[in-house]
């Protein structure tokens, strides 16, 4: 993971964050909603590229580290950049878990789960909603 990528922050209104995403991205990225498992775009995504927050357009995860967790959702055993993405904390639904959120623009992205196969041991869970892809060959 290389931290070479300085991230300037993103600031919108609603209003311009509303004009800028359609309805579900919106729901995601801005209101920390959870698109319903196996129904994203990119669950079973298999080619090879960039993964970006579709908010902003900042690089998040490499196609490189995505491999199929089961749940439903695109997993991803780290950021390409580790200061593209903040972690917080999220005890909301009575659950204690890891918050992923685009630096650049403050989007929620998913979550971050200690149970993957990668060295950090990380599943990064995220929303397709979340994310478009940029394939290269």
């Amino acid at each position: 993971m290389s931290t070479d990528n300085p991230i300037e922050p993103t600031e919108m209104t609603d209003e311009q964050w509303r004009e800028r995403l359609d309805p579900e991205a919106f729901a995601v990225l801005r209101e920390a909603a959870t698109e319903p498992a196996f129904t994203g775009a990119y669950n079973d995504e298999k080619g090879v590229g960039m993964f970006r927050c579709k908010g902003c357009n900042a690089e998040l995860f490499s196609s490189d580290t995505k491999f199929d967790s089961g749940t439903g959702w695109p997993s991803f055993t780290d950021p390409v950049v580790s200061n593209a993405v903040t972690l917080v904390d999220d005890n909301s639904h009575g659950m204690r878990r890891t918050e992923a959120i685009c630096a650049k623009c403050g989007g929620h992205l998913g979550h971050v789960f200690d149970d993957g196969p990668g060295e950090s041991g990380q599943r990064w869970c995220i929303n397709s909603a979340a994310l478009d892809f940029e394939e290269r060959e």
